[in-house]
């Protein structure tokens, strides 16, 4: 059967049409030509007829069958161009626009976090990501997004899983490249027994480890820091971090640049300090996040960090108890919400005052149904910066500076 790619969807799949028919195909680019068969509404392995302009040969040789990326088979300029054209469109459904101020793009291994798969098999482990719409696990040998330090430590890695998985279940492996050396953070294995420790232990001394985590029992070699700003931040096992330095730092930049001239500012859903922190270099910061450990660790990185300005600390689900307009009244606002983004919150800032705002997302869809909420309210957006650090993945992070109309 004959389709042609209309578009890519939000996953990155191809939308085949075929007269009447519809299907999912991956692996394609707007304006190809291919053939195959649809089952469950996937073409699996579609046959390229008609190639199109922007496709290029994948560097990496598991792209066929790692979900790990999506879109490594499109030029550079097409997925910029892309990923920018999924939060216009996502905005303009929402009757919004927006003046698009910048555009970065992680380079090539810069991935410093990455969350993989580990499973035992007869002769030895299988350590990486699933297969695309898939339970198995594509094991690496080579890979264009991690930093060189997680990808020497896959056959540690494979050791891990060998020692501490059972037969029928399967590791999640959080690692992270800090100054220290690797933070390894392993849930799903055996239960920690003094063998198991004692192995554990081994295996983290031969890898020269800074932490390693199992089942929320740390084995601490040294702690793994990370630099925000001029503070250094021991993070909780597992805890949530930017992907790339790289991405970070143009993230803080945007942030930086919309708040900038602030004396006090609030920053919600914190995390542990990526950008309380750097911002409390110059400013009094009030940082509220839902979890108390990354509270907890910002904290102790800016009792130990010199020169910083007053930092206050409240843990709060901002899901269920939204900061109300009474307790808004700060200078400048950072919000950096999950993937689910923050409509209760959005529905109080919109009732406030004016002052600068700097809203981070990961979700374009969330992110413009929140927009939608705060324009309701009388916002505007006046600068959005759409920041790539998840290279060829279907992944895109937007910082929009809001100002009242």
């Amino acid at each position: 059967m004959i389709w042609d790619i209309a578009r890519l969807g939000r996953k990155g799949d191809g939308v085949a049409i075929s007269g009447e028919a519809r299907a999912l195909a991956a692996l394609t680019l707007p304006g190809e030509t291919v053939e195959g068969e649809a089952q469950d509404g996937r073409i699996a392995g579609p046959r390229i007829l008609t190639p199109s302009p922007d496709r290029v040969r994948p560097p990496c040789p598991h792209y066929r069958a790692c979900g790990g990326c999506a879109l490594m088979h499109g030029s550079d300029d097409f997925v910029k161009a892309w990923k920018v054209g999924v939060v216009t469109e996502a905005l303009r459904a929402q009757g919004l626009t927006a003046a698009i101020a910048g555009v970065h793009v992680s380079p090539p291994r810069s991935r410093r976090r990455a969350v993989l798969s580990g499973r035992r098999t007869k002769k030895g482990a299988l350590v990486g990501f699933h297969a695309r719409a898939s339970d198995v696990i594509v094991d690496l040998a080579e890979c264009h997004v991690l930093r060189p330090a997680i990808l020497s430590a896959l056959p540690l890695l494979r050791e891990l899983t060998v020692t501490g998985a059972s037969r029928a279940g399967e590791l999640a492996l959080t690692v992270t490249e800090t100054s220290a050396g690797l933070d390894i953070a392993v849930t799903g294995g055996k239960p920690m027994a003094p063998a198991l420790f004692s192995a554990l232990a081994a295996l983290a001394e031969r890898g020269d480890l800074a932490r390693l985590t199992w089942n929320d029992q740390p084995i601490t070699r040294r702690p793994p820091a990370l630099a925000m700003g001029r503070a250094q931040v021991v993070p909780p096992p597992g805890g949530f971090l930017q992907a790339t330095t790289e991405g970070e730092a143009a993230l803080l930049s945007a942030v930086r640049d919309i708040t900038r001239g602030a004396g006090c500012l609030l920053d919600l859903f914190a995390g542990c300090g990526t950008f309380t922190l750097p911002l409390a270099e110059t400013a009094e910061v009030h940082a509220v996040e839902g979890l108390a450990a990354p509270l907890a660790a910002l904290q102790d990185a800016a009792r130990r960090a010199p020169g910083l300005r007053r930092i206050t600390t409240a843990v709060r689900d901002l899901s269920r108890r939204p900061l109300l307009p009474d307790e808004l009244g700060y200078d400048a606002i950072v919000i950096d919400p999950p993937r689910a983004g923050a409509e209760a919150q959005a529905r109080e800032i919109a009732r406030i005052g004016a002052a600068k705002l700097a809203w981070v997302s990961c979700d374009p869809v969330t992110f413009a149904r929140d927009a939608r909420i705060l324009a309701q309210g009388g916002w505007v957006i006046s600068r959005l910066f759409v920041i790539d650090q998840f290279r060829w993945s279907p992944h895109v992070e937007t910082v929009a500076e809001y100002r009242r109309r």
